[in-house]
């Protein structure tokens, strides 16, 4: 089966131009594409672009003032290094285990006790590690700050501890926000409203209202009365990434094109009648760690503890700490 080119566009293929590029943050511009595919662009880049995040927490010891399934969510959203994260396998995926072991999995340990009268603050850096692992970076907290110790976890008072085991496992923000790669992905074009896809409402001058944003530099302002074309199409489109630092936002880009070639082989195999290739459930591209639909996801919910808690429940139902009965019965 054949397949023409983007109408309206010249065949000399898509052109990056990368405006700035810092350790968090990539500003480029993409031309000679449509406007469905610099949108799908953006929205494989916020949600479907796999990274590690915390999905398990085996709780053994807790007694600060703060309940296990609190921390547990805390615990989830601490960005973790996705260096080659795909030599991580998904949970679902994995053929060695039921539940997480080495090969689709990353276990991190917090030990933590106060035995001073000043409040301790447990940070990100107090996450250990354990080893083997899929490669040397994967897991690892992101920590940026000038002082070296990452988020702030929980606070203790003297006598009290945490010991907690984490299983990060790989995942996409479709699934949920803690494996998203991205804080935000700026996505503009047209910044002189020639096509006039927006409809500014002010109450006097539009201009004065509505201030043009920096891209405008980067196209002709339209003339006095010069006339509209109705067969205008947009083809330039302005794009400004900002990685929350488990990926550098040049591998976020890179890794969404991946998925995105990947999602469009699978529509171009279905169209052809071409199964070599396929996978018998038909789900390519990125997934959560136990599918989004089907198999046994659901089953356990990112909170277990050690004392009966495994996931057959919900993370409101029936769990114990080693001190008894939560408040959630």
């Amino acid at each position: 089966m054949d397949y023409d080119a983007m109408d309206g566009l010249e065949d000399v293929g898509p052109r990056v131009t990368v405006r700035q590029a810092l350790r968090d943050r990539a500003d480029f511009t993409l031309e000679n594409i449509d406007l469905s595919f610099a949108n799908s662009l953006r929205r494989t880049l916020l949600a479907e672009v796999p990274t590690m995040a915390i999905d398990l927490v085996e709780v053994q010891v807790n007694t600060s003032s703060l309940a296990d399934e609190f921390i547990a969510h805390r615990l989830g959203l601490i960005p973790l290094n996705s260096k080659n994260v795909d030599d991580v396998s998904y949970t679902r995926d994995c053929d060695n285990c039921e539940q997480y072991c080495e090969y689709c999995s990353v276990t991190l340990e917090l030990h933590a006790r106060c035995t001073g009268e000043e409040i301790m603050k447990v940070y990100a850096r107090d996450l250990v590690v354990a080893d083997p692992r899929p490669n040397e970076w994967v897991g690892l907290p992101i920590i940026t700050d000038p002082q070296g110790l990452g988020s702030v976890i929980c606070k203790l008072r003297q006598n009290q501890e945490i010991r907690m085991k984490c299983i990060a496992k790989k995942g996409i923000a479709k699934e949920h926000a803690k494996w998203a790669p991205t804080s935000a992905v700026g996505f503009e074009y047209d910044p002189h409203n020639k096509l006039k896809h927006l409809d500014y409402w002010y109450e006097e001058d539009p201009e004065k209202e509505w201030p043009k944003s920096v891209n405008a530099a980067w196209e002709e302002a339209p003339q006095d009365g010069e006339p509209f074309d109705f067969s205008a199409q947009p083809s330039k489109f302005y794009f400004d990434v900002e990685s929350v630092g488990n990926l550098e936002p040049d591998a976020v880009v890179l890794q969404g094109i991946k998925v995105l070639q990947q999602k469009l082989a699978l529509v171009i195999q279905e169209l052809s009648g071409d199964d070599r290739n396929g996978e018998a459930d038909g789900f390519g591209g990125a997934r959560s760690p136990d599918g989004m639909h089907g198999g046994d996801y659901g089953m356990d919910h990112g909170y277990t503890t050690p004392f009966g808690n495994t996931g057959g429940q919900t993370m409101y139902g029936g769990g114990t700490t080693p001190y008894g009965a939560t408040p959630y019965g």
